[in-house]
């Protein structure tokens, strides 16, 4: 597999010089065993330093005084502030009132938005609404205002003239890069063309709090979002080390390899799902692995691999304490994925039929877990949502119809979404969508039935706000002021952010039922 390291264009003797680098890049990777695609990305990202060097100027001062940020950041922010921004009062207002509490959340939203608008100066979403991510969604109103920062701060040129030092980052992760692609695709056996076209992209960035790195999955596309590495050797030599984010940065590339993987065989894995009993009662896990099992398994045959990669088979006792249950067993039968000749994405159906949960419970039983989780000084995001599921992309694609009104399309994908594996709270958004459709067709009790049926299966909060706020108003319209109410009551009780404008809704009509 190539690893692609990407430049911007330059004078003709930096373009050559480039240029020469690049064909050695590509003679290493010609050496690999097989001819591959370009799967493996390593680059900068204009629009991650235009966002940065917004909010850097908005009041994100995340370790701003710390010694281990890139010099650029002090120095764009100097830059910055001695220049006339008409519409940084503005921007600075929308920050705040934006703000996360947690420094690492409050910059992970502006990182999805980076990634999810096109180029300056007009920075549309890269795709359709339904396909935002839910936290760069959130910040729409802020492109216009970027746009006028763009344009009134010179950034165009400011990048030009800061390009060098993320060429010279950058060549301090080449090496690496080229290594973890080398030793993952060869112990996982990957195809040279990557797993259903996925791409993995490393972006590097220098404004953000030093020592992150916070990966996302959209679509077909995996990233690492690496802010400046540097960490002192010692209290008395501040010298950085090498970067000290290869360990984070293969950990999010084998996610990119083995995420789709386990996804596949979740079904198999669901027929051992008695096991994560012990999970839920282990003190220092996350949350988030306790209530999904795939994410789970997931994690556990990653912390496995790299127990294997790097020989530390201590480290499998130490995860089973922390609460990742399957990592032993993983570790296991990773012996005999490696006696066979072939990729751990056909063999992996083998290795989840061959785990005994009798036995596996006996091994869970012995294990004291741990209470806390190890203090560690790199700052990493909570992992993005995971890729959409094929039902997932389904219905966005029917959403995306409806939207258009392209019903008889929009019909078709909700019902094949029903007709795939899918969660309940996916199968809930697909009779939602039917439900819409006989609404639009003037078909009420059509309606009113698939509302119903959504509500049986297990909704996300904003299908199951909705459903009741719909099915209050077919009461109201068939003459059933009691039973409006009582929906529009059901839907102000449903709790949670995504329930806001449902529950505004279902509070205004209710009271228009009480003053009639």
């Amino acid at each position: 597999m190539r690893i692609v390291l990407l430049f911007h264009c330059g004078d003709k003797i930096r373009g050559i010089l480039r240029q020469l680098l690049l064909c050695c890049t590509l003679l290493s990777a010609a050496l690999l065993p097989a001819r591959a695609a370009e799967t493996v990305r390593l680059d900068t990202n204009e629009n991650l330093f235009i966002v940065m060097a917004a909010i850097n100027m908005c009041g994100y001062d995340a370790d701003v005084n710390s010694p281990n940020n890139s010099p650029i950041r002090a120095e764009l922010r100097r830059v910055l502030a001695a220049q006339n921004i008409p519409v940084l009062a503005e921007m600075k207002s929308f920050y705040k009132h934006h703000q996360k509490y947690d420094a690492t959340e409050d910059l992970s939203q502006y990182i999805s938005l980076a990634l999810s608008i096109g180029p300056a100066p007009d920075f549309a979403w890269r795709t359709r609404d339904v396909e935002v991510p839910p936290d760069a969604l959130a910040l729409q109103d802020f492109r216009p205002l970027l746009a006028q920062f763009y344009t009134q701060a010179h950034l165009r040129s400011l990048w030009q003239q800061a390009y060098p030092l993320y060429e010279k980052e950058l060549e301090r992760y080449h090496s690496s890069m080229l290594e973890i692609n080398t030793v993952i695709n060869s112990y996982l056996r990957a195809p040279s063309g990557g797993y259903l076209g996925r791409v993995f992209r490393v972006w590097i960035d220098l404004l953000a709090s030093p020592n992150q790195v916070q990966t996302r999955s959209y679509g077909d596309d995996a990233f690492a979002i690496v802010t400046h590495a540097c960490i002192p050797k010692s209290e008395s030599d501040a010298t950085c080390t090498e970067p000290p984010k290869v360990f984070d940065i293969r950990h999010a590339y084998l996610h990119y390899h083995i995420d789709p993987i386990v996804i596949k065989w979740g079904l198999a894995l669901d027929t051992k799902k008695s096991l994560i009993d012990f999970a839920k009662g282990a003190p220092a896990l996350d949350e988030r692995y306790k209530s999904d099992y795939v994410l789970l398994a997931t994690e556990c045959l990653i912390k496995a691999i790299e127990a294997k990669l790097d020989k530390r088979p201590d480290n499998v006792s130490f995860a089973a304490r922390q609460g990742f249950i399957l990592t032993p067993v993983f570790y296991d039968l990773l012996a005999t994925y490696e006696a066979q000749p072939q990729g751990l994405r056909f063999f992996l159906p083998e290795m989840i039929d061959a785990i005994d949960p009798s036995k596996e419970t006996r091994r869970l039983d012995a294990v004291k877990f741990d209470k806390t989780r190890p203090v560690s000084t790199i700052k990493n995001a909570k992992p993005a949502p995971p890729a959409l599921s094929p039902a997932g992309q389904t219905l966005a694609q029917a959403d995306a119809q409806l939207k258009s009104r392209n019903i008889e399309e929009a019909r078709k994908l909700y019902t094949k979404a029903l007709d795939q594996r899918a969660s309940d709270g996916e199968h809930a958004q697909g009779w939602y969508g039917l439900a819409k459709i006989a609404l639009m067709q003037n078909q009420p009790e059509s309606a009113y039935k698939l509302f119903e049926k959504a509500l049986t299966t297990t909704p996300d909060d904003w299908t199951r706000a909705w459903s009741y706020v719909y099915l209050g108003r077919l009461s109201k319209a068939a003459k059933d002021p009691e039973s409006a109410k009582k929906f529009y009551g059901q839907a102000l009780a449903v709790k949670g952010e995504a329930a806001i404008d449902a529950r505004q809704a279902a509070e205004k009509e209710a009271a228009a039922i009480a003053n009639n």
